[in-house]
C-alpha cells in the first residue's frame, strides 16, 4: 500500500510498465530493474508478503449452527461455495400475483448487477428504451393528476396479499436462517437468564383475536385495534398468557412465542448472537429456489389453491366465517407446534401460516412482517392472501396473540485491514513492534494492530522530508442495504 517503498509490491508493479518511482528515478524493483509480476485471486491470497489484508475467507462448509440452514450457492456437489466469488442468491422478490413483468425479469435475472450499471435500474426492454432514456423520462416527464410525492421507504403492495409491487429481481449475499420459528420454550430460556421484561409486559396489555377471549363479556367496551376491529386489547395478555389472566403457555412450549415486539426479537436474537432476517433474505429461503421466471410458485406447496391442499401444508383459518368460525381443516383453531407441516424444499418450517414474522428494517411505526398467520386466507377474501410474497406492517411496539419471530446469522468472514495516517501530536506516540512481536511502547487505549511504515534511504540530493506515520487498523465491514 506504499506508493514510496522500494521493496513494495505496488511500486514493483508500476516499474513494470516503465515508468520510475518517485524516489528519484531510482527503480522500484528489489532486484535491480527486474520486472515483476502482480499476484491476483488466489495466487496472491496464498502469499504470506503480501498482507494480511488478503486472507482467506474462512470455508464456509466449515461452519454450521444447530437449527439454522445455510442459503447460498452451492456447486454440483453440493458443498458451499466461498466468498472468493459471487456466492449469493439472485431471485424475482414480490408479490405472487402480479403475472404482467415476466418478461422484464427474464431480462433483468441475466443483467451484470456490477460495473457502470451497477446502482440504477435496469432499462425497459419491452419498450426498447435505454438506461439513460429511462432515467430522463423519470426526471423531467409530467407529473400524473392527483400523484402526491411518496414518503422515503414506500413501496406499492398488492390489495391481496400485500407483497411488492412490481415484483423485481434482488440479490442477497449467504447467510444462516433458524428452521423454524422461536418457540415458547426458547424465549423462556432467554427471559429466565436475562430476566428481560417485554413490551407487552410493560405496557400492561396486548392484542387477543376477539373469538379467542376467555369470556365474553370482555367484548363489552373493550378497546380494539382501530385498522383490525377483530383484535382485542386485553389487559395482562402477554407471551406467557396469551388470551389474558387465567391462560397459560403451558402444554404450547412448542408453539411459536407470541406477543413479543420488534424490539423484543431483535433482543432475543442478539442474545443468540444472531439478528433479525431481512425480508429479502426471508423471501429467498421461503420460496427454496422456487424464484424464477419458469418456476416461481404462489403458494409454498405450488400453485393450487384449495383449502383441501393448504390444510396439508400451513396452518391457516381456512373455509370457515372469520373470526367467528373456524373449522379447524389443518387440526388447529389459533398457533399450532412448528414442526407440524411439511418443510419447503430447503428444510424451513412455517413460512407460510402459523404466525407472520418480524423482519428487519422499515420504520418504527412500519415494521415489516411476512409469512401470514393462522387468521388468514387463502384467496384474500378476509385478511391477508398466505403466498409466499404477503406482506404487511405493524408499528414496532405491536404486540398480538399471531405475530412471532425467527433469527438469522452472517457467515463468517475474513478480517481485513487498512492504513490509516497516525499524526502523534494528536493521537500521541505511535507503538514500534520489532521483529519478535515486542511492543516497545504501550499503545493508547483501543487502537488495532499499530506498525511504523519502513523508513527509506533519502536521496542525498534531496532535502530530508519528516517520514508520515501510519498505523493499520481493522476496516468496518459496512453494508448498505436497499431494505432497510
Amino acid at each position: 500500500s506504499s506508493s514510496s517503498s522500494s521493496s513494495s509490491s505496488s511500486s514493483s508493479s508500476s516499474s513494470s510498465s516503465g515508468s520510475s518511482s518517485a524516489d528519484g528515478g531510482k527503480s522500484s524493483s528489489a532486484d535491480g530493474g527486474k520486472k515483476s509480476r502482480i499476484k491476483r485471486g488466489r495466487e496472491a491470497m496464498m502469499d504470506p508478503e503480501v498482507g494480511s489484508a488478503l486472507d482467506p475467507h474462512p470455508d464456509p462448509n466449515d461452519e454450521h449452527y444447530d437449527g439454522m440452514i445455510y442459503v447460498g450457492r452451492k456447486d454440483a456437489d453440493g458443498r458451499r461455495i466461498g466468498f472468493e466469488v459471487d456466492n449469493g442468491i439472485k431471485y424475482i422478490f414480490g408479490t405472487g400475483f402480479d403475472e404482467s413483468h415476466k418478461e422484464i425479469e427474464e431480462a433483468d435475472l441475466h443483467h451484470e448487477r456490477y460495473g457502470p450499471d451497477a446502482f440504477h435500474d435496469v432499462a425497459d426492454r419491452s419498450h426498447q428504451k435505454t438506461r439513460e432514456e429511462v432515467l430522463r423520462e423519470r426526471r423531467h416527464g409530467k407529473v400524473e393528476a392527483g400523484m402526491m410525492p411518496k414518503p422515503f421507504g414506500h413501496v406499492d403492495t398488492h390489495p391481496l396479499d400485500g407483497g411488492v409491487m412490481p415484483p423485481k429481481v434482488v440479490h442477497v449475499d449467504p447467510f444462516f436462517l433458524d428452521e423454524k420459528p422461536v418457540t415458547n420454550k426458547e424465549f423462556g430460556k432467554f427471559v429466565r437468564a436475562t430476566y428481560y421484561e417485554t413490551e407487552a409486559e410493560q405496557f400492561g396489555w396486548s392484542f387477543v383475536l376477539s373469538s379467542f377471549l376467555p369470556k365474553a363479556e370482555m367484548l363489552d367496551g373493550a378497546d380494539v385495534d382501530p385498522e383490525a376491529e377483530h383484535w382485542v386489547a386485553v389487559d395482562g395478555a402477554y407471551w406467557r398468557a396469551p388470551e389474558g389472566p387465567g391462560t397459560s403457555y403451558k402444554f404450547r412450549e412448542d408453539h411459536p412465542v407470541v406477543h413479543v415486539s420488534h424490539r423484543d426479537a431483535a433482543e432475543y436474537c442478539t442474545w443468540m448472537g444472531k439478528r433479525i432476517p431481512g425480508e429479502w433474505e426471508w423471501e429467498a429461503a421461503a420460496r427454496a429456489g422456487h424464484s424464477g421466471p419458469n418456476n416461481r410458485t404462489l403458494f409454498v406447496w405450488g400453485e393450487e389453491d384449495t383449502v383441501e391442499k393448504a390444510s396439508k401444508h400451513a396452518n391457516l383459518w381456512g373455509s370457515g366465517t372469520f373470526p367467528w368460525e373456524n373449522k379447524a381443516e389443518d387440526g388447529w383453531r389459533g398457533t399450532s407446534p412448528v414442526r407440524t407441516y411439511p418443510p419447503n424444499d430447503w428444510g424451513f418450517y412455517d413460512v407460510t401460516g402459523n404466525v407472520w414474522e418480524w423482519m428487519r428494517g422499515g420504520k418504527h411505526k412500519a415494521r415489516i412482517v411476512r409469512g401470514g398467520s393462522y387468521v388468514d386466507s387463502l384467496d384474500g377474501s378476509f385478511n391477508h392472501a398466505a403466498t409466499l410474497g404477503a406482506r404487511a406492517t405493524l408499528h414496532g411496539t405491536t404486540s398480538t396473540g399471531n405475530v412471532g419471530f425467527r433469527c438469522a446469522k452472517a457467515p463468517k468472514r475474513r478480517t481485513e485491514y487498512h492504513w490509516v495516517y497516525h499524526d502523534e501530536e494528536r493521537h500521541g506516540t505511535l507503538a514500534i513492534e520489532d521483529e519478535f512481536g515486542k511492543k516497545h511502547m504501550a499503545p493508547q487505549r483501543g487502537w488495532e494492530d499499530q506498525f511504523v511504515v519502513e523508513d527509506e534511504d533519502d536521496d542525498e540530493f534531496e532535502p530530508a522530508q519528516e517520514k508520515r506515520k501510519r498505523r493499520k487498523v481493522v476496516r468496518e465491514r459496512t453494508r448498505i442495504s436497499s431494505e432497510l
